[in-house]
């Protein structure tokens, strides 16, 4: 455990003359409020709190963030409240746990949601102060740290989360140090086998590797000391996650691997830093095409130095970065770095003028219909490497890797996105769906008489360009239904001697869209355009609210009034859809208990799919409807599971037998065995619900010899 006065010492290290009391203060409540609590490893609970405190600190932040880091956890793990916070150490502080407390007690229907909710409401919590983000990813940070306590499956579950979604975000915000650990730290869980043979590796190598980079350094600094410029030089290894990257792109062994050292050149100004380049390249022979200057032209996240590759000493392919002290503590603390110079302390994402990705992100979050559509967008920008271009002014603009003239567009104004009508790059007429290069000029023709069409998604890269089209075409798509709707509408209602202009310019169909529950007429209609509900339906209520004082029967066919209640298929009701086929989807085989939600298949009917399905995500929004268990049913039903175990003699026969003591019959098996010791089986159940399945799972797990059990879904892979 961490003590308090270290962090103390570090704070002040970072922050001369400053007031510790705060953060002493914040230690006592902790204390007291925690006293008695334990981790899932035996420590104290107090000892998670003092590392979360501890990796601020280090990052230089302020008292305010540092105590609210050491309280993070009392308002939801300890009786002591928001109120509480707020009377003993400020709004400030206050507010940083609250938003902190926000993000992670909220709950959900089912996993996918939950994520994305969770992330959702985090960068909303950024937008009022960032500060909250800072101490959810020192949280993060530590419970990382300390993930072989937990289960198996909860260790891939949220080392996959902080792989996709906190290391990247962490690495866009420019906190490379936070990135780095995460990384490594995920990586070491998701791929333990791979991670194993790098450690192994590299300890075997230490020893060369050290000699090298003493032997560069100190040619560095000769050659520095020669030109009388003054620099700071260090080298190192690359991180464990980063060398498999590498490993990864260019189809190389670890012993093929000679590009895992990095150098680093500090110098004074600008000047310098050139200075140095030209002095690297001139000792040593530069490799063609790995050299960036992201000084003249920074990255979203503020990022500023020279890269270069060169081949050293002994022909060994060597990364060097040159910068300047402060370039330097922009690069290791990104956002962080600008509490060291604020003197009120208070930093929001208003002052942060050159983080345009995040302002974008604010901007944008309150236009995306739903959480998983908010998650796409986001991971979007997360997972992007840069390519920079031109406009006809000179300006640079920064897009992703793989990026069109479609993106441009979007980048310089929503207008010019939504009228683009063909692009200009180097001078030439190119066409929309051209990949764009590092070092493109770049012209857009628009017309006001050109809008966007589904096509456009298949082109473009960026989170703000697919944004802007997706709500273009959600509303042209709802203003068809509407229209088409209403003529639906207006022409059955012909038929019944039923005037539906009329009646709604009366005000009737206002009460027809309250009984269906629908917020607005418009929507009502929609539904009818959309073929989500029957005009008959509509026309029949329609009847009712403007004859309320006649018992005469209304003027649609008997049998269609009945179809007020659901229908159902297979344990399944359907509201509000009338003679349509159904189906389970096989991608995700849901059974009763599920979350479950329809898609309306062209020529196929409505195929039913759990609702954390990963097909779920791409399909398209307006074709998606609600379905239910309607609870009759007690056929069973199909579901995949996948067990890897030790590969022990009889290993499948006790594993069926645990099986069928949940009075489950077993449909189908499948075995293999690993080179390394494991056996995976894949058996095919039938249950009645979700309760039975999972009870199943959970008996399957305590076994001894299990490693991990999980349900099929279309993309596991064990």
């Amino acid at each position: 455990m961490i003590p308090i006065q270290d962090i103390i010492t570090t704070y002040q290290s970072k922050n001369p003359g400053a007031d510790p009391e705060l953060i002493r203060k914040a230690y006592v409540f902790a204390s007291a409020y925690h006293e008695g609590q334990t981790r899932l490893s035996g420590e104290p609970y107090l000892s998670h709190p003092l590392a979360v405190a501890n990796t601020l600190a280090r990052m230089g932040f302020d008292a305010p963030t540092i105590a609210a880091g050491l309280l993070h956890d009392t308002v939801e793990d300890t009786k002591a409240g928001i109120e509480d916070i707020d009377s003993e150490f400020g709004e400030e502080v206050a507010d940083i746990v609250d938003g902190v407390t926000k993000i992670s007690t909220i709950t959900f229907e089912n996993r996918e949601e939950a994520q994305a909710e969770n992330i959702r409401k985090m960068i909303l919590a950024m937008s009022h102060d960032m500060r909250v983000l800072m101490v959810k990813l020192a949280d993060r940070l530590h419970n990382m740290s300390t993930l072989d306590f937990q289960k198996t499956y909860k260790r891939q579950r949220i080392a996959r989360e902080t792989m996709d979604i906190y290391a990247p975000l962490a690495n866009r915000l420019g906190l490379y140090i936070l990135k780095r650990d995460l990384e490594d730290l995920s990586f070491k869980y998701l791929q333990p086998d791979i991670y194993n043979q790098i450690c192994t590796w590299l300890e075997k190598h230490q020893v060369v590797e050290k000699n090298i980079i003493d032997n560069v350094v100190g040619m560095i600094r000769n050659l520095l000391g020669l030109n009388k410029v003054e620099g700071y030089v260090y080298g190192r290894i690359k991180h464990k996650y980063s060398i498999y990257k590498k490993m990864q792109s260019q189809s190389l062994t670890l012993d093929e691997m000679h590009d895992i050292m990095a150098f680093r050149v500090l110098v004074k100004d600008i000047r310098d830093c050139y200075a140095v380049l030209g002095l690297v390249h001139s000792q040593w022979k530069p490799v063609h095409g790995r050299f960036k200057d992201y000084i003249s032209m920074p990255k979203a996240n503020g990022y500023q130095s020279l890269h270069t590759t060169v081949i050293g000493p002994e022909a060994e392919r060597i990364e060097i970065q040159i910068r300047t002290e402060e370039m330097h503590r922009q690069a290791e603390h990104g956002i962080a770095a600008h509490w060291l110079y604020k003197e009120k302390g208070r930093v929001n994402s208003k002052d942060l003028e050159q983080f345009t990705w995040l302002r974008e992100i604010f901007e944008r979050q309150g236009g995306e219909s739903d959480s998983k559509e908010f998650m796409q967008s986001l991971k979007m920008d997360l997972f992007k490497d840069e390519v920079y271009v031109y406009t006809p002014a000179g300006d640079v603009k920064e897009l992703p890797e793989g990026a069109t003239p479609l993106d441009f567009a979007f980048q310089i104004h929503s207008k010019v996105g939504t009228h683009c009508a063909g692009a200009k790059i180097n001078d030439r007429l190119m066409p929309l769906n051209t990949v764009l290069k590092n070092g493109d000029l770049v012209e857009i023709i628009t017309d006001a008489n050109r809008h966007p069409n589904r096509d456009w998604l298949t082109m473009v890269k960026t989170a703000k360009a697919r944004s802007y089209i997706q709500r273009y075409l959600r509303t042209e798509e709802r203003g068809r239904a509407v229209r088409l709707g209403t003529e639906i509408l207006e022409k059955d209602g012909r038929k019944l001697s039923l005037n539906v202009a009329k009646a709604m310019k009366d005000g009737h169909f206002v009460l027809v869209a309250q009984e269906f529950k629908f917020d607005s007429v418009d929507d009502l209609i929609a539904a009818v355009g959309y073929g989500h509900l029957t005009s008959r339906r509509v026309l029949n209520r329609l009847y009712a609210a403007m004859h309320p004082e006649s018992v005469a029967t209304p003027p649609i066919v008997p049998k269609e009034v009945k179809e007020e209640t659901p229908r159902k298929r297979d344990g399944v009701s359907i509201a509000g859809v009338d003679g349509v086929l159904m189906r389970f989807a096989q991608c995700c085989n849901p059974v009763p208990g599920d979350a479950i939600i329809g898609y309306i298949s062209r020529g196929v009917g409505i195929t039913v799919h759990r609702q954390d399905c990963p097909n779920v995500s791409n399909m398209e929004i307006e074709r998606l409807i609600n379905v239910y268990w309607d609870g009759q049913e007690e056929k069973p039903y199909e579901a995949g599971i996948f067990v890897i175990a030790k590969n022990e003699r009889g290993v499948l026969a006790k594993t069926a037998e645990a099986i069928a003591r949940n009075d489950v019959n077993i449909s189908g098996i499948m075995m293999e065995t690993t080179v390394d010791g494991r056996a995976k089986l894949k058996f095919t159940v039938e249950v009645k619900n979700a309760t039975q399945l999972y009870k199943l799972i959970e008996d399957v797990r305590a076994m001894p010899f299990i490693l991990e059990v999980i349900r099929e879904t279309e993309n596991d892979d064990l």
